[in-house]
């Protein structure tokens, strides 16, 4: 399947290491820097293939079925709807895009033009969390009460001086956004998914040099009856705290934790299917970075996704629903009240200028 990548810079090579595991025929790379392209195609042996700073002129010229887009978040919603326009199925990095009239796009012009849309929350195949998705779908927690996750990561300012475009509404967000989307989409994916209304706070704390927050909370009361609670900072010092899941049931109670919820280190049922330690030996991984190794499958099932014509298993919608979860936390926190689920529409611009 022909391949292609735009965006070389700090997640790239995880894109380009699951492309490689996957067998994938590289067409073309693109970023709108010769030096990171050329760092990449030579750190993995891409050997010559070809590099483009336009990413137009690679669709056209290249033709590639499949294309991954890791821009800045603020590029992904343009990017997205000229690929799709070419006839290119999608892997676009987190998050799909910054405002929900931009996801909707997406999703329209996608289910048009007939090509798949996957959204790379790839934490979703993290072997923590598929074990504790196959107890949830067996019914083993019982009556679902709540969940909670919570992200203490540090960003410090050499981090946001690395690119400019971090910690703008226009481009990025804040934490909620950027580094804390992988385990909203965790929380409201494993807790039915529908959110009837959301509470939420955001401060910046220790970032007086970006835009958007480098705090938020949020107490949310699913449709089901069940709630949620989100606590996201990169405020940690010295570094890299822990990203955490929780999930209580009548019946269950289970933490993955580690880097990126990459371990389970709670494991309490009612019922005796397997001992509790055995579960948290199996179902762990200890990846180099917050990355993880979800990339590698999460490509894999794209790829065949395309090829037996059904839907990705992280899909545009679910990418959607992640984007319209932080955008109702921020909403909530800049009007100073609960806010109702569904939005009709919301963008990180609505909040310039917040702190």
């Amino acid at each position: 399947m022909r391949y292609a990548l735009i965006g070389c810079g700090r997640i790239s090579p995880n894109h380009i290491a699951a492309a490689k595991a996957n067998g994938l025929e590289f067409t073309g790379i693109c970023d709108i820097d010769r030096e990171a392209m050329k760092e990449k195609a030579s750190g993995f042996d891409l050997g010559e293939v070809p590099q483009y700073t336009d990413y137009r002129e690679m669709l056209e010229k290249e033709r590639p079925e499949l294309v991954a887009i890791a821009t800045e978040s603020g590029k992904h919603a343009a990017i997205a709807l000229d690929c799709i326009e070419a006839g290119c199925n999608l892997i676009i990095e987190k998050p799909i895009a910054l405002s929900l009239a931009d996801a909707d796009a997406i999703l329209k012009a996608a289910k048009e033009k007939g090509v798949k849309v996957c959204a790379n929350h790839q934490n979703r195949f993290n072997k923590s969390v598929q074990k504790i998705r196959e107890a949830l779908e067996e019914g083993r927690f019982g009556r679902m009460f709540y969940g909670t996750a919570h992200i203490r990561w540090c960003r410090d300012k050499n981090y946001y001086e690395q690119a400019k475009w971090r910690g703008t509404w226009e481009q990025d967000g804040g934490a909620l956004m950027n580094q804390c989307i992988h385990n909203i989409d965790l929380l409201r994916w494993m807790m039915g998914d529908e959110v009837e209304e959301v509470v939420g706070m955001t401060d910046q704390l220790n970032h007086s040099y970006i835009e958007a927050e480098d705090l938020g909370l949020a107490l949310i009361k699913f449709k089901n009856g069940t709630y949620g609670i989100v606590e996201g900072t990169t405020d940690i010092y010295p570094k890299n705290l822990e990203e955490t899941l929780y999930l209580f049931g009548e019946k269950g109670t289970v933490k993955a934790g580690g880097q990126s919820v990459n371990k389970i280190e709670e494991w309490r049922f009612a019922d005796t299917q397997e001992k509790s330690e055995e579960v948290i030996a199996e179902f762990g991984e200890n990846p180099p970075n917050v990355y993880g190794f979800g990339h590698t499958p999460l490509y894999a099932d794209v790829i065949d996704a395309i090829q037996n014509d059904r839907e990705p298993y992280v899909n545009g919608e679910a990418g959607r629903r992640a984007l319209e979860l932080v955008l109702a936390i921020y909403k909530s926190a800049s009007e100073g009240k609960a806010v109702k689920l569904p939005l009709a529409e919301c963008s990180t611009m609505d909040f310039k200028g917040r702190f």
